[in-house]
């Protein structure tokens, strides 16, 4: 039987992390979630070790990593995925200093099947924190992405919004090692995302179809897992893989 809070859980996230990934889709930084998945592994490493969930060991090494980003883009003036990069690299040397080989596959593809009520509302709370947060300043997200000066011409805090950006992409890829690992995080922020542009019209499709597909691709990868008992975050990502194939088919 499908556990309900592993099903709540899983679409809360997918559906979160699917309609950030519209953002980073348009900015060309939908792998930047997978470094920074990497660098969840030290914190899930802590939290297996010591019996905590995993998002809470995850988040403060994601957070610190995301500090250290934007300061370095601040003083550096680097890309994004080049800083990111290194970062992660150091995350995943850390991790496999002290992480337990019988536990590491819980750590890199996840393990959805183990959540309970507790992680069902802390799911719950930051998946409405990071929904209102895009929801609120979506347009000011999509401005700094086309053009950071016109940006700033509008009056807009480009630092401010380039560090709100990443927290978000910290919350979500803190969230999403619940169901897919440190190693996969990215493929739940990119993939619907990439589906939904290969049919949607206008801004308004994009968002609403990378959400369904998401969430579709959860609920199917959690179902098949339940009948054949297989890992739930690997089927996720094939079949939100094989519904980005579909799209690419029928793309006008």
């Amino acid at each position: 039987m499908i556990n309900p809070f592993s099903l709540i859980t899983g679409i809360l996230i997918t559906s979160v992390a699917a309609y950030l990934g519209t953002l980073m889709l348009s900015k060309r930084m939908s792998l930047v979630a997978g470094p920074l998945g990497h660098l969840t592994l030290p914190g899930i490493a802590l939290a297996l070790i010591y019996g905590f969930d995993i998002t809470l060991g995850a988040f403060p090494f994601v957070i610190l990593g995301i500090i250290l980003i934007w300061v370095l883009e601040i003083r550096t003036k680097l890309p994004l995925e080049a800083l990111t990069a290194v970062v992660f690299a150091a995350g995943v040397a850390t991790a496999f200093l002290f992480l337990p080989i019988e536990k590491a596959e819980a750590a890199l593809v996840g393990d959805i099947s183990r959540v309970g009520f507790n992680d069902m509302l802390i799911t719950l709370f930051l998946s409405i924190f990071v929904f209102l947060i895009l929801k609120k300043y979506y347009s000011k997200f999509i401005l700094v992405n086309i053009s950071e000066d016109l940006a700033r011409v509008e009056g807009i805090n480009v630092k401010k919004y380039n560090f709100l950006y990443l927290v978000l992409i910290g919350i979500v890829v803190a969230l999403g090692v619940k169901i897919v690992g440190g190693l996969l995080t990215a493929a739940i922020v990119a993939i619907p995302a990439a589906a939904s542009r290969n049919l949607s019209k206008n801004l308004f499709q994009y968002v609403s179809f990378s959400i369904l597909f998401g969430v579709l691709s959860c609920i199917i990868g959690i179902f098949i897992a339940e009948v054949y008992g297989l890992p739930a975050g690997v089927l996720i990502i094939l079949v939100n893989t094989t519904i980005f194939l579909l799209t690419s088919i029928f793309k006008k």
